[in-house]
């Protein structure tokens, strides 16, 4: 009889969150029945579906956090049903093992309940929800503390971990006293096939001479208001008015940032696309000058890897983003750093590199080669292989 593994992830509808699609696609690969446990959206409303021959069971969420009540009525509403939702696949096919992914660290309750009868748990730690808690709220409070027991207890209830980078990794073993042998990484590779690379399309630049992206969850925390600073001053200080910026993307702080350029002046030079299908992204990404990464160092960008800087690479696009310790391990030379954390060095960086084509001519070139040869999903993959092996020898 085939092994079955269920995944619950809560911060992403699947298909739509593409390392759980990939991974599940894998676990398929390799022999695996494979269930699927993630919220519903508007592009997946259905509570039910099999798509590739994984079932996929979605479960309300009535609402997008934004502040800490909102976080833990959504953990709370996803928690309840993510346990009833397991109960009901266990009842209907028993799985052999969990494959939960974070944030929230709280699907270790759900592990620790299967593990009576003998299931088996892999955590897909994707976030770092402590750091992520601090970037958020600026303050280590009693919700602080909660997180790093979550954390914890997640680290003790699983049978092996995958990281995302090796920074993960080292958390893992320090901070969860897991054993190196038990902590895989897999990185956020790009699975190539599945990208449409298409020709630039002059016309998205209304008449500007320079297209700059950005591409990402808009939310308190990922640095948009940064980049309308920026803007700011190539615009209004500086008096340059040829380059347009595309902000690809939605989440609980898009009004308020679409708001915020109108108030600064600048909105004539941002366009806010909001959630647009697969082939207008990459329509633009492929029309872009260069990319962007707006999110200031902090604990939790530092160690963390971004997953738009990959699809910037995937495109040959150079990129322009604060210096931290993973991005420089992702991105190599195919990008340029800003060494401390100041609105006026990344706007002076944007002008620097639009005003030298050859540079950033060369930076996609060191970009689409790293991901080419080492970074995309066919190579990434491969770590998994080996966790889903010694999974079986545990």
């Amino acid at each position: 009889m085939k092994k079955h593994i269920l995944f619950i992830v809560e911060n992403c509808s699947v298909p739509f969150d593409r390392r759980v699609w990939s991974e599940a696609l894998l676990a398929r690969e390799v022999g695996f029945d494979v269930s699927v446990i993630s919220p519903e959206n508007k592009s997946a409303p259905r509570e039910y579906e099999v798509i590739d021959g994984i079932e996929i069971y979605r479960h309300p969420m009535p609402l997008e956090a934004g502040g800490k009540p909102a976080f833990i009525f959504e953990y709370l509403n996803a928690l309840y049903w993510e346990l009833l939702l397991s109960i009901k696949i266990y009842i209907k096919k028993p799985f052999h093992v969990i494959h939960g992914a974070n944030p929230p660290d709280h699907i270790f309750l759900i592990a620790l309940f299967f593990k009576l009868f003998g299931v088996k748990y892999i955590f897909d730690h994707h976030d770092l929800s402590p750091e992520n808690f601090i970037s958020k709220f600026r303050r280590k409070d009693f919700l602080y503390r909660i997180l790093l027991f979550m954390e914890k207890m997640t680290f003790k209830t699983a049978n092996i971990i995958i990281s995302t980078n090796e920074s993960y990794k080292t958390i893992a073993q320090k901070r969860g006293n897991k054993e190196k042998e038990r902590v895989f990484v897999v990185r956020n590779g790009p699975d190539l096939a599945k990208y449409q690379f298409l020709p630039p399309n002059p016309k998205l630049k209304e008449g500007f001479d320079f297209l700059v992206a950005y591409l990402g969850v808009i939310a308190k925390q990922e640095g948009i208001d940064n980049l309308l600073r920026s803007v700011h001053n190539i615009v209004v200080d500086r008096n340059i008015t040829n380059i347009k910026f595309v902000i690809i993307g939605t989440g609980t702080n898009w009004q308020n940032m679409v708001a915020l350029s109108r108030e600064m002046g600048v909105s004539d030079y941002i366009h806010f696309t909001g959630f647009i299908p697969y082939e207008e992204l990459y329509e633009i990404l492929s029309t872009a000058d260069l990319c962007v990464n707006p999110e200031f160092r902090d604990d939790f960008t530092d160690k963390s890897t971004m997953i738009k800087i990959m699809d910037y690479m995937v495109f040959g696009k150079p990129i322009v983003q604060y210096e931290t310790t993973e991005g420089k391990v992702t991105a190599g030379e195919a990008a340029k750093y800003i060494s401390r954390n100041d609105e006026i060095d990344f706007a002076e960086a944007i002008i620097e590199m639009l005003n030298d084509p050859e540079r950033r001519m060369k930076m996609g070139e060191i970009a689409k080669k790293r991901v080419t040869e080492k970074l995309n999903w066919n190579t990434q993959k491969q770590s998994l292989k080996r966790a889903y092996m010694c999974l079986e020898e545990i």
